[in-house]
């Protein structure tokens, strides 16, 4: 039987804690129908303070509670500007996420924000899939294989497997084959977390230069990268582990140390660098090489970081609307995917992409009125 199309909101604060993506999407949970507008609400210099201090903080954290309350009521505001939505999925702001110890924690409660819009909310994505086994992430995989395919038939990409990186705080990587006939079939969906991405660049940045990030990447072109520094990094432990797997923002404390004798533009060239060695090191593990590379996230408009990556890996490398998608929103627009798919009971995650033993539909709906 032929599904209804779903108008969804995707709501997503990354672990680059720069703002807020909305953006809508038609879907049936299975199939792109259509993309709709999009919008951006950057935190405040306060609020992105107040979100890196609760970092690592669980549930029980003393600046948890304050980090929730933020998180829906940045989101509520961005949201109240889409009254066509039907059906809002909400991410939360992660911060702390540890699948082989506490578990995983998004910031934000969405029965909170479904009383307060008004309508259904989908949230706490992960804690399913973190319970039943798996690694909790990424949770974009099974989107990017829709996108995929929505990208095929459109004439963008031909049907052989391509990757999609997103490169936010942490970068990811998915595989997908557009021919499968879902996203949840045996080797439809490969996916894990390249390693550091932009959290640690712009870390960097806020400390040395009071600014949000590398610009352009205009610091780290002025620099060379320190390569023995690149090459100790990649003897992390994660580095060595069997996919999928995937990371907590500060998984590499000993990056930032390896780079602080540095001078600014040779630190930020290290770090850039550092994060295409990384996904460099994980192309390496997949099954076959993909037709192309189509990067998505804030590390696109990075220019020193695209060369990077260019020069590192065995791929042709593209950002993302070469396939006709916005690499800005791709990832709020996954959890509208998501959202359409918890409604319908989907699966959101599974062994290829998250090790969860079997298929997982993750999330939790909250109804107003009903929580």
């Amino acid at each position: 039987m032929t599904q209804a199309m779903t108008r969804a909101l995707g709501m997503m604060s990354g672990t680059s804690l720069d703002g807020v993506d909305a953006a809508l999407i038609e879907t049936d949970g299975v199939r792109i129908a259509d993309f709709g507008r999009s919008a951006y609400r950057a935190y405040s210099g306060n609020e992105s303070a107040m979100l890196h201090g609760a970092l690592g903080q669980w549930q029980d954290g003393p600046d948890a509670a304050e980090a929730g309350a933020l998180s829906v009521a940045a989101h509520a505001a961005l949201a109240d500007g889409f009254p066509e939505a039907e059906l809002v999925g909400y991410h939360g702001q992660t911060l702390a996420h540890d699948p082989g110890g506490r578990g995983t924690h998004q910031a934000g409660d969405g029965a909170a924000l479904a009383r307060r819009l008004g309508r259904p909310v989908v949230w706490d994505f992960r804690s399913e899939d973190v319970r039943q086994g798996g690694e909790g992430a990424p949770l974009a995989p099974f989107f990017h294989w829709a996108c995929a395919e929505w990208a095929v038939a459109q004439g963008h990409l031909p049907r052989a497997p391509v990757a999609f990186l997103n490169l936010g705080g942490v970068g990811n990587l998915t595989w997908v084959d557009p021919s499968a006939p879902a996203p949840e079939a045996p080797g439809a969906c490969i996916a894990f977390d390249t390693g550091p991405a932009n959290a640690p660049l712009n870390d960097l940045m806020r400390a040395r230069r009071g600014q949000a990030r590398d610009e352009g990447g205009a610091l780290a072109a002025l620099g060379q990268p320190d390569e023995g520094a690149i090459a100790r990094f990649l003897t992390h432990p994660h580095f060595a582990r069997p996919l999928p797997k995937s990371l907590d923002r500060d998984a590499f404390p000993d990056l930032a140390a390896s780079v602080a004798h540095l001078p600014d533009a040779d630190a930020a060239a290290t770090l850039t660098h550092a994060a295409a060695a990384a996904v460099a090191a994980g192309l390496a593990l997949l099954p076959q090489a993909p037709d192309r590379v189509l990067v998505c996230g804030g590390g696109r408009h990075n220019g020193a970081m695209m060369a990077a990556l260019d020069a590192r890996l065995p791929a042709r490398v593209a950002p993302v609307e070469e396939a006709g998608l916005d690499g800005d929103m791709l990832e709020a627009q996954a959890f509208g995917w998501l959202a359409v798919r918890v409604l319908r009971g989907l699966p959101t995650s599974g062994p290829g992409t998250t090790g969860a033993p079997g298929p997982v539909c993750g999330g939790r709906i909250s109804h107003p009125g009903r929580g």
